[in-house]
């Protein structure tokens, strides 16, 4: 059930991220930050909720991490269509 909360947590929290990578231009420094940033807080979650760095959790937590990231860059296409 921890597990799950957690990739929940890492997902939400890369939805704005994504939003942002979408809107910058590939491999800038922005681009970057935009995929790094949010690691500190997938790690400060993985400590805080005692699931520490276990093999199995990797797996869930990236697909989580880049689907949350994914998702971001969704919401920002369609809204840019939506504006023109």
């Amino acid at each position: 059930m921890k597990i799950t909360i957690v990739a929940i947590l890492i997902f939400i929290l890369n939805i704005p991220f994504g939003y942002w990578r979408a809107n910058v231009k590939k491999l800038s420094l922005q681009w970057f930050l935009s995929i790094h940033i949010p690691i500190p807080f997938v790690v400060f979650l993985r400590i805080v909720s005692k699931i520490g760095f276990a093999l199995y959790s990797y797996p869930l937590f990236i697909v989580a991490f880049f689907g949350g990231q994914y998702l971001g860059k969704i919401i920002f296409q369609h809204l840019k269509l939506k504006k023109d």
